[in-house]
């Protein structure tokens, strides 16, 4: 079973590889690395991915990184996609070979590009939420009066109370779509935060999924619209 384990790092020598140790003495096969963020603190935000094998706890893990000095574990938490991981450069790739659906492409590959989470394509002509194409595990709650819709500017979204069901315990940021007013929404249900080095991320991979759809488009062409988005998803699903 895989494990995303969110660790909170001193920015010195010896410390990845301090976790690495005591996360293999716990029995965990660690299938990848990801320096999240450098904080300006001294520390870093690493995300491991752990395999580990039937019987053994997550929390054998979380105990295993607290013995490491000034170590700090965020999140554990499965990972339901295994250790085939999408990053930006395949994904780039994947958006290159069908232009034209670049969007759609990289909502499905999100959840592999940040090793964990969901991604749904919206559309931002009001406030009532339809989803047009959503990766495995999005809440899809189509009539969802959300008020955070439409978003002018990439930024965090907050769900208040009166939300559906599978909205209550997320963590989730937007990215418009500017040339298509559509919305790109990336999420955790229950963590671990979505950090601004995230946020920034996924901007940078909106823009290049815009520019690989029009570079890529016969001259006089439109932007796909809603009606468009809306067959890819259903074809999707």
């Amino acid at each position: 079973m895989s494990f995303l384990l969110r660790v909170v790092v001193p920015d010195r020598p010896g410390s990845l590889g301090a976790v690495a140790s005591a996360v293999g003495a716990a029995g965990g096969d660690i299938v990848g690395v990801d320096v999240v963020e450098h904080r300006g603190d001294g520390y870093v935000v690493d995300d491991f991915l752990v395999d580990l094998p039937g019987g053994r706890l997550p929390d054998s893990l979380v105990t295993a990184c607290r013995t490491v000095p000034d170590v700090t574990v965020e999140f554990i938490g499965r990972y339901s996609q295994g250790a085939g991981l999408h990053r930006d450069l395949e994904a780039v790739e994947a958006m290159t070979d069908e232009p034209s659906r670049a969007e759609e492409i990289l909502v499905d590959l999100v959840p592999g590009i940040f090793r964990s989470g969901w991604a749904l394509l919206l559309p931002q002509n009001g406030s009532t939420l339809t989803v047009l194409r959503a990766s495995g595990g999005a809440p899809e709650e189509d009539g969802y009066d959300a008020p955070w819709l439409p978003m002018a500017e990439a930024g965090r979204i907050v769900t208040g109370a009166d939300a559906p069901t599978a909205w209550q315990d997320v963590v989730a940021v937007g990215v418009p779509v500017a040339d298509t007013d559509q919305l790109i929404v990336f999420g955790r249900d229950g963590g671990p935060s979505i950090l601004d080095s995230e946020l920034a991320r996924l901007v940078h991979l909106v823009d290049l999924a815009q520019v690989i759809r029009r570079r890529n488009a016969p001259a006089g062409s439109p932007a796909p619209s809603r009606t468009d988005g809306a067959s890819a998803a259903g074809s999707a699903h």
